[in-house]
């Protein structure tokens, strides 16, 4: 077993292509086909599926990929302190939610950490779900993953990293507006603007509406935090959202923020990761989101400055 066939079984799980991780790593087709056929004889078990499109990890091979990835970084890090590089932390850390809101959330943590660590590779995508979410873990498609629902998995490891709580957001000239809290009630057939099916927020908006009967009209959906919040502001509708993401608007009069009468629509963020063999960056960097989890939980509250300010997609 040879630390080329590990880099290579690595891309392939990545592209789940042969012929695109042939092409990212500078080799030929056949080259990657023999490389993989020669691990698969040396481990004894077929680390792919063969389908239309290109390939899927088998079970063996998403047990294979979690070693090599482990083996790869120790081998980095091995390969840097020799150099004389100090031991200078190296790699990458992908992160993924389905909510792009939270990078504005995280954002002064990841500069943070990134300028503690500049031998890591960090970046934040977005997903279409938290299904997706959990399916890009365990299939190895992102490294840590930020997600507002429970997660029962075995295979996953869960960290609570903060509590959020969303409320009631409208125009200032809305007839709401001027109100200290709104009952549920009063939301029946107002024009609401959510985000789109399968993220935490949907979800929540959902679940609360159905526990109290309420059936608001649906007037948009979109999965830009941005453009919900500005389509709210032109009175084009009303919607929910967590508190941090509206206290800059609210704060500069651009939106109100409103209680629901009655109800505290909180939710937990957690972090996950996989529960086994993570890569030495991945596993530096859950330590240092977990280290800043009061930071977090302050920003969380609207009792600090948002991380980042920049405009962000949902």
């Amino acid at each position: 077993m040879e630390l080329t066939q590990l880099r290579t079984l690595r891309t392939v799980a990545e592209t789940l292509n042969f012929t695109q991780a042939a092409q990212r790593l500078g080799l030929t087709q056949p080259a990657v086909s023999h490389q993989m056929k020669a691990l698969e004889a040396e481990l004894g078990e077929p680390l792919f599926l063969r389908v239309k499109r290109g390939v899927l990890l088998s079970e063996a091979g998403q047990l294979a990929l979690q070693h090599a990835r482990r083996i790869l970084d120790d081998a980095d890090e091995l390969r840097l302190r020799l150099s004389g590089a100090g031991g200078r932390l190296s790699g990458r850390v992908r992160a993924a939610a389905a909510t792009q809101a939270f990078v504005h959330l995280f954002a002064r943590l990841f500069e943070q950490f990134m300028k503690a660590h500049p031998g890591v590779d960090l970046s934040f995508r977005t997903t279409v779900s938290t299904e997706q979410t959990l399916a890009d873990i365990q299939n190895g498609a992102a490294d840590v993953g930020f997600v507002a629902l429970p997660v029962y998995s075995p295979a996953l490891e869960v960290v609570e990293l903060f509590e959020d709580e969303m409320f009631l957001v409208v125009s200032p000239r809305h007839p709401l507006a001027a109100r200290r809290s709104v009952p549920a009630a009063e939301l029946e057939g107002q024009r609401l603007i959510l985000f789109e099916r399968g993220t935490s927020i949907r979800r929540a908006t959902d679940t609360f509406f159905q526990e109290v009967g309420v059936t608001p009209a649906l007037a948009l959906e979109s999965n830009d935090t941005y453009f919900v919040k500005l389509m709210v502001q032109r009175g084009l509708g009303i919607s929910l959202l967590p508190s941090w993401a509206v206290r800059d608007e609210v704060a500069a009069g651009t939106l109100a923020r409103l209680p629901i009468t009655g109800h505290r629509l909180r939710r937990t963020v957690s972090m996950i990761t996989l529960g086994r063999f993570p890569g030495s960056a991945t596993r530096v960097f859950a330590e240092f989101m977990v280290g800043h989890r009061a930071q977090l939980q302050e920003v969380a509250k609207g009792h600090a400055r948002s991380t980042g300010g920049a405009r962000g997609k949902k």
